[in-house]
């Protein structure tokens, strides 16, 4: 059976997946909407809120693994990208590698697997302005590294959290299944998380590739930035 929304379809949101909502997908968020039907304004994509030359993504293209081609391997902004970093599966976002700006702090408040955390990546690693949120998967106390899956604002806001601060954004590990050109080992590319709230392309270097049995590309990418 199809969702609907009023006289909307799953089609009719954009599909990026992003988690500006606070819902992991649009689809989680159309069922959201069902019995909230005002909060369609949640979806920046839509409302106005999101930069003038966004342009949404049919969900069924999403699904059928082909957003690259549908963007036109262009960002928000009209930028050229390379591929399109996804999330493993089951996870509950985007894997990250931090590293606090005092990582004295990863001891001191005793972060650990399982905990909530937010914080902003700043300076030359990253310079996202947006508030990352998501959960720890592991951390370093020694070293005060913090591996997490960045995800949407709507579990810090329903159950609290931890404020790391400002971050250094190490890297990122994903998946990738699709791309514009061959991707290749001690390469930098642009490429673009499916989850970004802003849909801006990154840059990095990827460093480690494995290669699945269906055929996705697991990869590390390290020495950040966006723009």
């Amino acid at each position: 059976m199809e969702l609907v929304l009023e006289n909307h379809k799953l089609q009719d949101l954009p599909g990026l997946d992003c988690g500006a909502c606070g819902f992991k997908t649009c689809t989680q968020f159309l069922g959201f909407l069902n019995d909230n039907p005002d909060e369609l304004k949640r979806c920046v994509h839509l409302n106005g809120n999101s930069h003038k030359n966004v342009r949404p993504v049919p969900c069924s293209d999403c699904a059928a693994g082909n957003m690259g081609e549908k963007m036109q391997w262009k960002d928000n902004l009209q930028r050229d990208f390379d591929f399109i970093l996804d999330c493993f599966e089951n996870e509950p976002g985007p894997r990250e590698t931090m590293l606090p700006y005092n990582p004295a702090l990863v001891k001191e408040l005793g972060v650990k697997k399982g905990d909530i955390l937010i914080g902003r990546p700043m300076g030359m690693s990253c310079g996202c302005p947006i508030t990352h949120c998501g959960i720890v998967t592991d951390s370093d106390p020694r070293n005060g590294v913090i591996n997490w899956c960045v995800t949407g604002p709507l579990r810090p806001r329903a159950e609290g959290f931890i404020d790391i601060g400002y971050y250094v954004a190490q890297g990122y590990e994903g998946l990738i299944r699709e791309s514009k050109s061959p991707v290749k080992l001690g390469m930098r590319y642009w490429f673009l998380p499916r989850r970004c709230m802003l849909q801006w392309r990154h840059s990095g270097l990827v460093n480690a590739i494995t290669r699945r049995k269906d055929g996705a590309l697991k990869v590390r990418i390290e020495g950040l930035f966006i723009g």
